[in-house]
């Protein structure tokens, strides 16, 4: 048995040696769009070969729509424009205090599905919140992590009762194409909640939405997006 163990190791070794390293790149505040087609254009052109990359950014006011997004879901956008968009998922909010990353991957070279995807990205966020003292975790059938909102029931009688007394802190979308991964996620940090009125959140009628400082945690956006990015690593590139 041993010999078969250790050849086992060798080989799981040699895989760990061949994948091409992961690149994390801070991109700081640029526009939703321009980033969206830049995610495109690196998908399209990569190879077998070309190195995962994780984007930490930050978006000026945006609503986004997703591939299959009803527009029922936007109420009232006003003077902030509305992308539709290549992701899954239905219609979310970007600003200014949140932090977005977007996970560049092949998952054919990781080995795992998009599915898996999605569950190792919510782990790193409620990893990312545990390190600040916030409890996250997932609603069966609604991708993201929320958070418990105590004594506030929902305002709309007629919402989903898997939100009751929950918020969401944040929000995920991802496409595949060519066994390639991008889009991401966001966690919201310090920002204003009012946009998120304007939208059924994620297409749920009701679902209350929240941030870090909102919970009482302050925390310097930048700060907390490093440390998102690092639980991301660890979670999709774990050694």
């Amino acid at each position: 048995m041993r010999p078969a163990r250790e050849a086992n190791d060798a080989l799981a070794r040699q895989a760990r040696e061949a994948r091409a390293p992961v690149r994390l790149r801070d991109l700081g505040r640029v526009e939703y769009r321009e980033t969206w087609q830049a995610m495109r254009a690196f998908t399209e052109a990569r190879g077998p070969d070309t190195p995962d990359e994780l984007w930490l950014v930050e978006h000026p006011p945006v609503f986004t729509q997703g591939q299959a997004g009803r527009g029922e879901h936007v109420h009232a956008p006003g003077a902030i424009p509305v992308v539709a968009t290549d992701r899954g998922g239905q219609v979310t909010y970007h600003g200014p205090g949140q932090v977005v990353v977007y996970t560049l991957v092949d998952l054919r070279r990781t080995g795992f599905f998009v599915r898996e995807l999605v569950r190792r990205i919510e782990e790193a966020v409620i990893g990312t919140l545990a390190s600040h003292g916030v409890a996250g975790f997932r609603v069966d059938g609604a991708p993201g992590v929320y958070v418990r909102i105590a004594g506030s029931p929902q305002a709309d009688p007629g919402s989903d009762p898997r939100f009751l007394d929950r918020a969401k802190i944040a929000a995920l979308g991802i496409k595949v194409h060519r066994g390639c991964a991008y889009h991401g996620v966001s966690l919201n940090v310090a920002m204003d909640l009012s946009p998120y009125s304007q939208i059924d959140p994620c297409g749920y009628p009701g679902l209350r939405t929240t941030d870090l400082a909102t919970l009482g945690v302050r925390r310097d956006r930048q700060a907390v997006g490093e440390h998102l990015l690092e639980c991301l690593r660890a979670q999709i590139f774990p050694d």
